[in-house]
Order: C-alpha cells, then structure tokens, then sequence
C-alpha cells in the first residue's frame, strides 16, 4: 500500500518559492537534504527554515543564493558562513513559542523533510531523537517526506506518527550525526564543582549538551532521587539514570520518567533511548512550557551566556550584532525554575574568552541581545564562584559579579560601573 520513492523522486514536489522546514538536531535528514540541494539549477528562492541542525547543510552554500535563502530559528555552526555572507535570516523566538508559528500559520510550510524510524506492524514510526516543533510542522505542512532509517532509535512519548501521514517517504540507512563529549578542563570543572554544591537531592534538572552540564552531571554520582525535565540531554546522563541517581522519583510532573522534547550524542545515546519508556519525548511546547517546569520542586534550570554585564542582563544569542546561536529555550527554563519551590536558575560561564576577554563585562557590546533580563536572572557562575542576584540592588549586583570575574579585569568593572552609575 506504501511505496517508497528514491530520494531524487521523493524531493520533485519541492518548488521555486517554497518554504521547506528541516526537522532540527540529529534528525536533520541528510539524504533528503542532499537531493534538494542537488536541485539548485532547477530551484529559485526556496526559503530553507529550521532550528539548530547537526550534520551537513549544503544548502547554505552562499554560491547557491539564488536557490536556497536560510531562515533559522537557532543559528547553529553548519549555517553561521551563510549569514555572514547575507545569504540568510535569523528569526529570535522562544523555542516554546516556535510550535505557535506553524499552528496560527504565521509561517506557512509548503514541504516538511522530517526523519522517523521504521514502522511498527501497526505501521506506526517514532520521531526519535527530534519532536520539538515537529508536529507543528508536519501538520501545517502541504507535504510531509520522510526519511526511514533503521538507525533512528524508536522513542516513547508524543512523537509517533502513522505512515499515512507522510506523503511521501524514502527508505534509507543513514547513521545519525553524533555528538561527542570532550573532558572538561580545568576551569570547567571548577564550575561544574560550584554548581554541584548548589543542586540538593530531590532536585530536577534541566541542563544541555557541553563540557560544563557535563562536568555538573559528574559530580552528582553521590546525589539522591534527582529528575530530569530538560529540552534535551545527552550521554552525561546515562550512568546517573543507570546508578539510580536519576529516577525522577520526586518530579512534580512526568514522575518516573525523563522528559525532553530533543536528544544529542553518542550512537550509546541512541541506542540507550531506543525503546526505553523511562525517556519521554514530547513538544517543545509542552516541555518548555512555564507552568509544567515550575510543578517541579527544586527546579535547577543551567544555562550559558556569550556575556553577563554588570547589572545582571544576559547576552546568549550574539556577539555583538553578529547572531551566534539564538534564544532557545533559556527564559523559559530561567522562569520555569524561578518559580519552582525551591529552585535555582542558573547562567554558567567561564570568566574569560579562549582570547582573554572578560565575559562578566562592564556594558554589553554594541548591537548584543539580552536574552536573559536582569530582572530574570538570579545565579551567575563561572570558576571564581557564584553570584546570587536575586533581590539585589544595581550595586550590589555589580560588586557580586566584579567579584566573579576574572581577577585582571575586577577593579576596572567596579570602575566603569561607578563612573556610570545606573540610577
């Protein structure tokens, strides 16, 4: 009754002038990716959208700007050329909110190139390692092709969809992109020792992929009946779940279950999911959402930051006004776990820059955007110790994050802050 196409068939219904989202994360479908751009001689203005993808995109090659035009929710590294070279947009939202976009039709999908894992005898396939927006899209979309491939794990939650409503699918075998973790160094790890010290048993955490949740997650071996309500997660957490450190025991909601709405890392990863109700999938809109994140009782929300300046305010998309990653789901993890009982929300940065720049800075630079307010934010961290300013003055704000910065660069913060006194 199903018959699949060859990729090259399955991508003819992409037209000059479409709008075609890309499913993000590891489930970026490569093949299908690669026999769109292929179509660059034949295709005209075809407006490419989608969150942080991991592998290839050729179709930010700047030389293909007459063809593909990027529109990216969450810039990631595989797209950052093209946008320097004006050959695609940013468009800041909360990842929550994204969902929103495609269901109110404010932005209108005409193909959907997603990736699932076989179909089930009932002929049920799982979005595996990706839901987020998915969903959204696939049922805005005029047309859903999908990529079938044996190596996407079968997740549980939200995320199965009937093989009826995909339009059309190809079959392939395609290994998922992975992402591998690094040993954290020093200073990573004195920030990683900081922020253990703050996390109580019974706490639920939201933490995502990088050396510092890394060097978090390896000093919780001790802790006691900690939860996991995250956007996503990655290998760090294995060994937690596996040693019964994560159990989800004394989460306010999903109780008993790991739930994140996208996953990142290893083939172990993968294969750790597959299949396993303790991880629960499920959208970025219901994951994300305030008021589910704060029914968690010590809620510990982590998060990083390009740069902190002297009153609190948190830039995490930008370098100055050169886009670096995006919104995502910060504000409202940093909210979510705000209102928690008992919870710490938290932005985790090392002092300086890989050039030795301070990243606790006096003013933000030219053009940054503030992601976090600093009406938000309550704890900065970074290898010098923790900042908590919640409920602090302007001053005392200032004087808290001098004292975290990296020693060469104090006394000139405390100097600019005084010389320009926010009243």
């Amino acid at each position: 009754m199903y018959q699949s196409k060859s990729p090259e068939n399955a991508v003819k219904i992409i037209k000059s002038n479409d709008r075609v989202f890309v499913q993000m994360g590891a489930a970026a479908p490569q093949t299908l990716i690669k026999a769109m751009t292929a179509r660059f001689e034949e295709l005209r203005n075809v407006e490419v959208c989608h969150l942080h993808t991991e592998g290839i995109a050729p179709y930010a090659n700047p030389d293909l700007r007459e063809s593909f035009h990027v529109n990216s929710f969450f810039v990631g590294g595989n797209i950052r050329h093209t946008l320097a070279a004006g050959n695609g947009s940013y468009t800041p939202v909360f990842f929550s909110e994204l969902p929103y976009l495609f269901k109110n039709r404010v932005l209108n999908i005409d193909v959907a190139l997603i990736q699932v894992s076989p179909p089930d005898k009932h002929g049920y396939c799982s979005l595996g390692v990706t839901i987020g927006e998915t969903l959204a899209a696939i049922d805005n979309a005029k047309h859903v092709i999908a990529q079938i491939n044996p190596r996407m794990p079968r997740t549980h939650g939200a995320g199965i969809i009937h093989i009826s409503e995909l339009d059309s699918f190809v079959e392939v075998v395609d290994e998922l992109p992975e992402h591998q973790l690094h040993a954290p160094s020093e200073i990573e790890q004195r920030i990683g020792d900081h922020i253990a010290n703050m996390i109580e048993d019974e706490s639920t955490l939201q933490m995502g992929v990088g050396n510092i949740p890394n060097a978090v997650l390896s000093r919780l071996h001790n802790h006691k009946n900690l939860g996991l309500h995250t956007e996503m997660f990655s290998d760090g957490v294995i060994d937690l779940i596996l040693k019964d450190v994560i159990n989800g025991n004394f989460k306010g909601i999903n109780p008993g279950r790991a739930l994140a709405t996208f996953l990142m890392g290893s083939r172990r990863l993968y294969d750790y999911v597959d299949d396993n109700p303790f991880v629960e999938m499920r959208e970025v809109d219901y994951v994300n959402d305030i008021h589910n994140i704060r029914q968690n009782p010590k809620m510990v929300a982590i998060n990083s930051a390009i740069e902190v300046d002297a009153t609190g305010q948190v830039c995490a998309d930008s370098i100055g006004t050169k886009i670096y990653s995006g919104v995502g789901g910060q504000m409202d993890f940093i909210r979510g776990a705000s209102l928690s009982k008992g919870g710490k929300a938290i932005i985790a940065l090392p002092s300086t820059t890989n050039k030795g720049e301070s990243k606790i800075v006096s003013f933000l630079k030219p053009g940054a955007g503030v992601v976090t307010t600093r009406a938000h934010v309550h704890y900065v961290v970074t290898e010098y110790g923790v900042a908590d300013l919640y409920g602090k003055t302007i001053e005392q704000r200032a004087k808290a994050l001098a004292e975290i910065a990296h020693p060469n660069f104090r006394e000139q913060i405390l100097k600019d802050y005084f010389d320009n006194k926010v009243s």
